[in-house]
């Protein structure tokens, strides 16, 4: 039975899309298809191939935060049950957005198959989200401090708040680095009880997840044509800040919340060029993947009831 909560984020992410599609129905009216389909074609294959690696390092970066958490936890799984673990999980949560068949229940029905408890798959989960806001923090924190007039582009906002923003960020993490360090009291989420992780943990955190959002972020700066292109670090400034509004909207794959974003963010990029490397993002970063982790949930699946109903063939 669907919980109220989830009837609520499903809710929410349904108005995400529509107000974002709105939004973008009436900046990219004008658009018509020949320009996108121009821009497609004149991606060249050397940038193709850039982005296809990005995306492979962005899910190898993932699978690092499932074994950083396993480690965590103590336990010890093979790497390619991880690898895949994670790489179901992300493909479909990216894609599936506030839905009730969320990455957990992919995490929880994998995990518990190799005899973790409901409570360390739990614990678990909220470290790799974790693991995630971390990075997002280092990172925004480093682009702002090295690239402080990249707040403009999103926000009234000048280059002083954007290196106090950038300062505040990295405090942070200094912070949650003396609190691994001095083994401060646990965090107590709900039922769960989070202790700080040690340093050697930490730093695993602090290069694999900035390295995901670098990775993926990657994808969509190759795919950009270089006339015109504002550099690297503001095209990650801009994906940290429009796949932060995506997960906060819901929207399943960020619908219509990364184009909005990136659209505003990049005036001096032609909108079918901008929309042209979205949709290769899309491509090779949502879609792809979730094709790959159906069936990878269908050969998992059908392994399991092959075990219940076939016991025999598994001596």
């Amino acid at each position: 039975m669907m919980k109220k909560s989830d009837v609520a984020w499903t809710a929410i992410g349904i108005t995400a899309v529509l107000l974002s599609g709105y939004l973008l129905y009436h900046e990219i009216r004008n658009l018509s298809l020949e320009d996108l389909t121009d821009s497609l074609a004149a991606i060249g294959s050397r940038d193709w191939l850039f982005a296809v690696l990005a995306t492979l390092g962005a899910y190898t970066a993932l699978a690092w935060y499932d074994r950083i958490a396993i480690a965590h936890l103590g336990k010890s799984i093979s790497w390619w049950f991880i690898t895949l673990c994670s790489f179901t999980t992300y493909a479909l949560a990216h894609n599936i957005g506030a839905s009730v068949f969320s990455g957990a229940l992919v995490r929880y029905r994998a995990y518990r198959s190799k005899g973790l408890t409901p409570q360390e798959i739990g614990i678990l989960i909220v470290f790799c989200s974790l693991t995630f806001v971390l990075g997002t923090l280092l990172a925004a924190g480093i682009v702002l401090i090295l690239r402080p007039e990249l707040l403009e582009r999103l926000v009234d906002g000048g280059p002083g708040l954007a290196r106090l923003i950038g300062t505040a960020l990295l405090v942070t993490i200094g912070l949650y680095i003396i609190g691994a360090w001095r083994q401060l009291r646990p965090w107590q989420l709900g039922k769960w009880r989070i202790e700080y992780p040690r340093l050697p943990i930490v730093r695993r955190q602090l290069i694999a997840a900035p390295l995901e959002l670098a990775c993926a972020a990657a994808i969509i700066y190759f795919a950009l044509p270089a006339e015109g292109n504002p550099g690297y670090l503001v095209i990650l400034g801009i994906f940290l800040a429009s796949f932060s509004l995506a997960l906060l909207s819901h929207a399943p794959g960020g619908l219509g919340v990364l184009e909005l974003t990136f659209l505003a963010a990049l005036p001096e990029l032609s909108t079918a060029d901008v929309l042209a490397a979205l949709i290769v993002f899309r491509g090779l970063y949502l879609l792809l993947p979730f094709t790959l982790a159906i069936i990878v949930v269908l050969t998992f699946e059908a392994g399991q009831w092959s075990r219940r109903h076939h016991p025999s063939r598994n001596q």
